[in-house]
């Protein structure tokens, strides 16, 4: 904080992309070959319909956050469109998938090092263990504040994006056009094939809304937030498109479905052991990038809840580096307790359940602001339609549906599980709601405003 009480805008445009491209390149992009594999090259079509859906809610959120630049993202634009319920349980789903995704992705930055400690593969305590340690490693540095985690992520991003560019251009030269058939293995529906494929690979493109998440520390966020949150997406899409393309053409299907780091032996076939331990670090190192930057947001997305009493406010403290240490140590203590609960299932297993579950309780983030920003421009054209706007409805409306569609796609299982997470925090809004309701009665029978006994 600034002696003038505001907080400090540490985040430029470099490092807002950083956190944009940084927060989707990762896990996603370097470990879902493994968990497609059993989809086949269908699963490609999964990707290219994901992309369409991304980018669209890039769209979306790029506009909410030039004309609505304030701490919170999704939350806020649901805040303000579908009111304090709706947002409440937005809120809650987006943390909770942060954290559930930041197990996944500790566990895939494990996996990738697996070609160097071949015993971390073996043994599935071992490997938990060394997922719980990695999350607490970037639990410390964001806990030293948002300017030192920034720094990190524009770091790591840069070197994390290389391997998958070079996979991604020379590979496609090396690929065998035998492992592309057959394109449907699994048999059965095509569209049912794709309706999965398209849920797991979104899991890839969550975190395009990053930079809107803490526009209070973004300089210009009117300009700075739609632009990181654009080029980010469709420089993601791209990078992922052609890096899946490559791996499937050089790998078979069995063969990604068996494999806990497909980049690394992609690369393994074609240049050899040493080009596959590259790749191997660079994917490790992009896991690590991906993790530091959802364990600052699972820190700066409580804020705004708790400012407005939705969320217990010990969320809302701020340290004295201006870090919110109460939702960064909660959020890594969930964490560790799911990598704990599920570390039997395996490396490839335990990353596909965590993906899946991720996405299904963050797309309710997206629901919200796609259906808000429709409402916006029909409930105040004159203030946030204009230019511009009959384009955004219909994006919106794409966005909206797409998103219900993934949640469909996610299957019966992880819905259920998504569901009782949800549930979870119920007592938490009703407990909120009855310490909002007394103070207006306080405030009511003093005749102050409720705001000036917070």
């Amino acid at each position: 904080m600034t002696r003038s009480g505001k907080r400090v805008r540490a985040l430029g445009m470099w490092t807002a992309l950083a956190l944009v491209v940084g927060n989707m390149v990762g896990s996603g992009a370097y470990l879902l070959p493994s968990s497609l594999g059993r989809y086949g090259p269908i699963s490609l079509l999964g990707w290219l319909v994901t992309a369409v859906g991304a980018v669209c809610l890039a769209l979306v959120f790029g506009r909410l956050g030039r004309i609505m630049p304030a701490t919170g993202g999704p939350y806020t634009y649901t805040r303000v469109t579908l009111g304090d319920t709706s947002a409440f349980f937005v809120a809650w789903g987006y943390w909770v998938s942060v954290w559930v995704a930041n197990a996944g992705i500790a566990t895939a930055f494990v996996a990738y090092l697996t070609p160097f400690f071949p015993a971390l593969k073996a043994s599935p305590v071992l490997s938990g263990a060394a997922a719980v340690g990695t999350i607490w490693l970037l639990t410390a540095v964001n806990l030293r504040g948002v300017r030192e985690a920034g720094i990190l992520q524009l770091v790591t991003t840069v070197l994390k994006v290389l391997p998958l560019v070079v996979v991604g251009t020379l590979g496609l030269m090396a690929m065998n056009a035998a492992n592309l058939t057959p394109f449907h293995p699994g048999g059965g529906s095509g569209f049912s094939a794709i309706t999965a494929s398209a849920t797991l690979t979104l899991w890839a493109f969550l975190g395009l809304e990053s930079a809107t998440i803490p526009a209070e520390q973004v300089r210009d966020p009117e300009r700075t937030i739609p632009l990181a949150t654009v080029m980010g997406t469709v420089v993601t899409a791209a990078i992922y498109l052609l890096s899946s393309l490559a791996v499937m053409g050089v790998l078979s299907a069995p063969e990604l479905s068996a494999s806990s780091a497909p980049f690394a032996d992609a690369a393994t076939r074609i240049w050899g052991s040493a080009a596959g331990k590259i790749v191997a670090a660079g994917a490790a190192l992009a896991a690590f990038g991906v993790l530091n930057g959802w364990v600052l947001v699972q820190g700066q997305m409580p804020l705004a809840p708790a400012r407005d009493g939705l969320f217990p406010r010990p969320f809302a403290r701020l340290s004295r580096r201006d870090t919110p240490a109460f939702g960064l140590v909660l959020s890594s203590v969930l964490a560790t307790v799911l990598v704990a609960a599920n570390y039997t299932r395996g490396l490839v297993g335990l990353f596909t359940f965590t993906a899946l579950l991720g996405t299904v309780t963050a797309l309710l983030a997206y629901v919200g602001s796609s259906l808000g920003q429709i409402l916006l421009i029909l409930r105040e054209p004159a203030r946030f339609g204009g230019k511009g706007a009959r384009r955004a409805v219909v994006i919106s409306a794409v966005a909206f549906v797409y998103s219900i569609w993934a949640i469909a796609g996610a299957g019966w299982d992880v819905v259920f599980w998504g569901a009782v997470l949800l549930a979870m925090g119920m007592p938490v809004y009703l407990s909120s709601e009855s310490r909002r309701a007394s103070r207006a009665m306080d405030a009511s029978a003093t005749g102050a405003p409720a705001s000036a006994r917070e």
